[in-house]
């Protein structure tokens, strides 16, 4: 039912049109997805987090740097923003969400990934000043229970002892964060072009990496990290970020946000296929309660 209705809600626009832009995004996200849950026990999540935005800044260096360096008045007057913005995007997002590898499921974070627009628009109105619409209020609600499913392994009333899993809370504040990050994007709109402020962001977030990657155990790479590095480096660093601008640019932001919402889907499949992780009933159960709360309060929004 959830899958047909975000196949109604994005087919259904007073001028249809179609970008596969969005899903080639979606299905980059999806293996970013798979190399963090593999990265678990291949290399320290500090090590993991830095090397994949050093590389990234060093394969847009030679396009990027040039355009940064004639707008250095623009970033030296707005570097705080930037560094926020470094902060939550690049440092506390994929940084919390390596560590959250290591206790919970890709299929558990695929899902939680699925709620960012949910939660972007809730803070976007808690930031606005307006009161958000029962409709999201009650998608959160929906959607929280299914996170919720998730984190208690289908047991909620555990977490009246306190049983939920470091993993399932990290990847929720990572989830958090980055919601965080698209809502101030927004919100301060920089004079920077995208890939202007993706540079200069990548610098303040390796800045604030450095320290956790210095301080943490040796974790060279290896012929079996590398792979990894370079996944998460090049197309879920650039490529994704290409594909999901080029989309937006194409549908709008409302119309490609439902995209997210094939995430948990793709995730779950990958897993299953590629990891060999078991699906339980409470990963359907939370994953539909997820999904209908974010599908139904974007239809009636």
């Amino acid at each position: 039912m959830v899958v047909f209705r975000l196949a109604e809600s994005i087919m259904s626009a007073p001028t249809p049109r179609f970008s596969p832009y969005p899903l080639y995004a979606v299905c980059l996200w999806t293996g970013n997805t798979l190399v963090t849950k593999l990265a678990a026990g291949a290399i320290h999540p500090a090590a993991i987090a830095f090397y994949r935005w050093l590389l990234a800044a060093l394969v847009l260096t030679p396009f990027v740097a040039r355009a940064v360096w004639r707008q250095r008045a623009v970033v030296k007057a707005n570097w705080r923003k930037l560094a926020v913005l470094g902060g939550l995007g690049m440092g506390m997002y994929q940084g919390l969400a390596y560590h959250a590898a290591h206790t919970t499921s890709a299929v558990n974070m695929g899902v939680m990934v699925a709620t960012m627009p949910l939660m972007a628009a809730l803070l976007a109105a808690g930031f606005a000043g307006e009161r958000p619409r029962r409709a999201s209020l009650a998608g959160a609600g929906v959607s929280l229970l299914g996170v919720v499913l998730l984190a208690t392994h289908g047991r909620p009333d555990a977490l009246a002892r306190g049983a939920l899993h470091a993993g399932d809370a990290l990847m929720f504040v990572a989830v958090a964060s980055n919601a965080l990050y698209g809502v101030l994007l927004k919100r301060w709109a920089l004079p920077l072009s995208t890939w202007e402020q993706l540079y200069a962001q990548i610098g303040f977030g390796l800045l604030l990496l450095l320290p956790f990657w210095w301080w943490a155990p040796a974790s060279p790479l290896t012929a079996a990290n590398l792979p990894l590095v370079l996944y998460a480096g090049t197309a879920a660093s650039i490529g994704a970020p290409y594909c999901w601008m080029q989309g937006i640019r194409r549908l709008g932001p409302a119309r490609a946000s439902l995209f997210m919402n094939l995430l948990p889907l793709l995730v779950a499949l990958a897993a299953w296929g590629l990891l060999g992780e078991r699906l339980q009933a409470y990963h359907a159960r939370g994953g539909v309660l997820v999904l209908g709360g974010v599908v139904g309060a974007a239809g009636r929004a």
